[in-house]
């Protein structure tokens, strides 16, 4: 399920803006980072055994959107905006969190970044919905990356998956 990659509308003026100030350009399609990403997660086994799971929503996402630094300007509608960094290897030793989370959601969950103030990590499931996790909890964004940027660039408050 593809988006239009060509739509000066697809985002909000301040979403398209920090993209566009990260470098991001509509139709941007870098297939083989995301391809050396993939192959990077697919080898990548924690101590205790754990691997992470690589699907097509997740390349996809790292393949527009990869090695992106957003960082909004201006005040959010709830909250302050959230500078990220959309690079997956910043939940590389996390597979074993990632595994819990999808069990928990019934889905797989790859890693898609991080916030970088925080280092919260950014994940993306199997049918492309994004959740932050942090201290505090883990957190649903979005049913899609549009979505999911436009929450962090614009400052809306995320919906609370788990009580920490």
């Amino acid at each position: 399920m593809h988006t239009d990659r060509t739509s000066s509308t697809r985002f909000p003026v301040p979403v398209d803006a920090a993209l566009r100030a990260a470098g991001w350009q509509p139709g941007h399609w870098d297939i083989k980072q995301a391809e050396i990403w993939a192959d990077t997660l697919r080898e990548h086994t924690s101590p205790a055994g754990h691997r992470h799971a690589v699907f097509p929503a997740a390349v996809e996402a790292w393949a527009e959107f990869g090695g992106l630094h957003l960082t909004p300007g201006g005040t959010g509608r709830q909250l302050a905006p959230v500078s990220v960094h959309l690079d997956p290897l910043h939940g590389l030793h996390m597979a074993r969190t990632l595994g819990d989370l999808g069990r928990a959601l019934g889905t797989e969950v790859s890693p898609l970044g991080t916030e970088t103030d925080t280092e919260a990590l950014l994940a993306i499931d199997a049918e492309g919905r994004v959740y932050v996790l942090d201290h505090t909890g883990d957190w649903y964004l979005g049913p899609t990356i549009d979505q999911a940027l436009t929450t962090l660039v614009t400052g809306m408050e995320p919906v609370r998956l788990t009580a920490g």
